[in-house]
């Protein structure tokens, strides 16, 4: 079994910043693609960056500039630190790692539990 636990969520004024983290821990041999999806009221989740293991990254054009995403491999863990924040970037921020269990080598593919992000004056 593997976990994500997430944290670094809130209220922030535009033009704000967040760090947002996700440790995964469990049966782990190892963590492949990290990523961080968010899902607003009324609207499909959505991709917004995503780091391999090797330290490429995919950023949304809607995030490009604004938002960096990166891991830590020795913690399992991966961080997306968002700047200049909008009101249209208020949503449930989502971490997901996929990777391979310890002993089996089956993949594994989870989500974490997700974050409330409140960008609003």
């Amino acid at each position: 079994q593997v976990q994500l636990v997430e944290s670094g969520g809130g209220l922030v004024q535009p033009g704000g910043s967040l760090r947002l983290s996700c440790t995964t821990s469990g049966n782990i041999f190892s963590i492949n693609t990290m990523g961080w999806y968010r899902q607003a009221p009324g609207k499909q989740r959505e991709l917004v960056a995503r780091i391999g293991s090797g330290g490429s990254t995919y950023a949304a054009d809607s995030v490009k500039g604004r938002f960096t995403i990166s891991r830590d491999n020795a913690k399992n863990t991966v961080y997306l630190q968002m700047n200049n924040l909008k009101p249209e970037d208020t949503a449930v921020y989502y971490c997901k790692a996929a990777g391979r269990y310890a002993g089996s080598w089956s993949p594994f593919d989870y989500w974490g539990q997700g974050t409330q992000v409140t960008v609003s004056s």
